[in-house]
């Protein structure tokens, strides 16, 4: 199908997209890589007034550190983000998933910032950012505030974005020598996951001193395992241990049942993927 009619303009500061937006009101849409939203164009499932492109903002794109933190632009795509040595060394779990993410072509044109805010609740880098306890940094008509992944996410396809805001720059809180490993379960190869695990944890002499575990696609936004990371934190990293705390992965959940799966089953995944996950991080 043929979108809907609309008009079109491609700022080139963050300050321009932010007045756009405020001059074309509620019917504006943002386009960042597009991955997620020219096909609901397509279908007219979306109808917008205005595109407001922010891909001529050079401001958004980027991996750099500052202090205790990688700061990456909300338009850096998957394929910089999977490659970037600073994410390799400092978040190695935001690198692991990214190498996840659909296929080659979707990463070279994705970008890191427009799934966070696209809030799917199968997207494999909502967990990782939750697990990390990554700061959102947005822009709006009355400025810039920083809001935390864990409320960011409010519910399917919703975040705290505010009409006329756009987001700028993901802070990730560095976890350097932490180990790391998602584990996702689909259908079919490039398909969204059914159910992800984002794990990140630090060790000392043999046991596990630290643990970040987030679930994709068990609720209507990502969650953290606290059970599972509470178990985790001052048991010796072996296998057994690891399998035992994984049984608490689906503790306080209720995923949603569709065609691909049902609340038992994904509780099930969820459990079995922990494990998983965590076993791969830490090598036991």
């Amino acid at each position: 199908m043929i979108p809907a009619a609309f008009d079109y303009v491609a700022p080139t500061t963050v300050e321009e997209a932010v007045r756009a937006l405020a001059e074309a009101g509620e019917d504006a849409k943002v386009l960042a890589g597009g991955q997620s939203l020219l096909p609901v164009l397509r279908v007219r499932l979306a109808a917008p007034t205005m595109l407001v492109d922010l891909g001529r903002i050079a401001e958004l794109r980027g991996i750099r550190e500052d202090g205790d933190a990688l700061v990456i632009g909300a338009m850096t795509t998957h394929y910089e983000v999977q490659r970037d040595a600073l994410v390799r060394e400092h978040a190695l779990l935001l690198g692991l998933t990214t190498d996840t993410v659909a296929d080659p072509q979707v990463r070279h044109r994705g970008t890191f910032g427009g799934s966070l805010a696209h809030a799917d609740p199968a997207g494999d880098l909502l967990a990782p950012a939750l697990a990390l306890e990554a700061e959102m940094v947005l822009a709006g008509p009355d400025g810039r505030r920083t809001v935390p992944a864990g409320e960011f996410f409010v519910d399917f396809f919703t975040t705290a974005l505010a009409p006329g805001e756009i987001l700028v720059e993901v802070r990730v809180p560095k976890h350097t020598g932490w180990s790391a490993h998602y584990e996702k379960f689909n259908r079919v190869a490039q398909a969204w996951s059914m159910v992800g695990v984002a794990a990140a944890l630090r060790t000392e002499g043999g046991s596990i001193a630290e643990a970040r575990i987030a679930l994709t696609n068990m609720a209507a936004t990502p969650v953290r395992a606290h059970a599972v990371e509470q178990a985790l934190v001052g048991a010796p990293a072996t296998a057994e241990v690891i399998r035992a705390a994984a049984e608490h992965a689906a503790e306080g959940t209720s995923p949603t049942t569709d065609g691909n799966a049902d609340t038992e089953y994904r509780q099930h995944l969820a459990r079995v993927l922990t494990g998983r996950a965590v076993v791969a991080a830490v090598g036991a």
